[in-house]
């Protein structure tokens, strides 16, 4: 069949989407997912991601890694995803939408995507490092000298003889200034590392919220491919209020076969 696909990316993470309100698109073939997210052979992507209607919420959104497996929630995505729905005329600039994690609410002002993440309650002490999960798993860990680090090669490290198949996103931090942190990932279904995270850098900034590294409810990230705004509350040691802010952009629209 010849189907319709768009392209977008939120800071360099990229993902093809398609509007499946029709339920077209055959989910339990993970090898065509696969197919259509790899650079040499397909579209080429982070991630897939299906937009379908939902009784309850504007939209659901179902989220698949470049593996072609169904993956944990996706904070780029989930912000691209919103400014898609916008662009299929399903949504204005608020939305509540239901995910893999559950419910999430937006707000699209031109480029810019607000998107609220899950709550947090628990961050785990790992040997020179937090864990957390933002709607996926997350080790944070702070090294110098980020620019030159070998991510893919110590993430690959970590996500494998720590966390073993099941894995974890592994991120690195490098503190730039009392509110400003930058920040690679290695992400876990793409299995190398990527331009950018969106749960990934939500979990840094909680991260280094716990260890005291900032003292405002927020942070200004900058990854690989751009930057984004993390704002939170904490009381009742809970992170919640927590919203991922940047821009998510239509690359292009085009057709493919399979």
């Amino acid at each position: 069949m010849t189907a319709t696909f768009f392209k977008y990316q939120g800071t360099g993470n990229d993902f093809v989407l398609f509007d499946n309100r029709t339920l077209f698109f055959p989910k339990e073939n993970h090898e065509l997912v696969a197919f259509l997210c790899n650079r040499g052979f397909g579209i080429g992507a982070d991630g897939l991601i299906l937009l379908e209607n939902d009784d309850s919420y504007d939209f659901r959104m179902v989220y698949y890694n470049a593996d072609g497996k169904e993956g944990s929630m996706c904070g780029n995505g989930g912000r691209c995803v919103v400014a898609f729905a916008q662009f299929l005329g399903i949504i204005d600039e608020k939305t509540d939408f239901i995910a893999v994690d559950g419910p999430h609410s937006a707000t699209v002002k031109g480029t810019t995507v607000s998107l609220k993440m899950q709550d947090v309650e628990e961050l785990k002490t790992k040997p020179n490092a937090l864990y957390l999960n933002t709607g996926s798993p997350h080790h944070v860990q702070m090294v110098t000298n980020l620019e030159k680090f070998n991510v893919a090669k110590e993430g690959s490290k970590i996500r494998y003889g720590i966390y073993g198949a099941t894995g974890s996103n592994i991120n690195f931090v490098e503190q730039e200034s009392k509110d400003t942190f930058k920040v690679r990932t290695y992400e876990r279904g793409v299995e190398d590392e990527t331009l950018s995270c969106g749960t990934g850098v939500t979990a840094v900034t909680l991260a280094m919220h716990h260890l005291g590294k900032i003292n405002d409810n927020y942070a200004n990230i900058k990854a690989m491919g751009g930057n984004l705004k993390v704002e939170f509350d904490y009381s009742d040691n809970t992170y919640n209020n927590v919203h991922l802010i940047g821009e998510a952009k239509q690359v292009f629209k085009g057709e493919i076969s399979w």
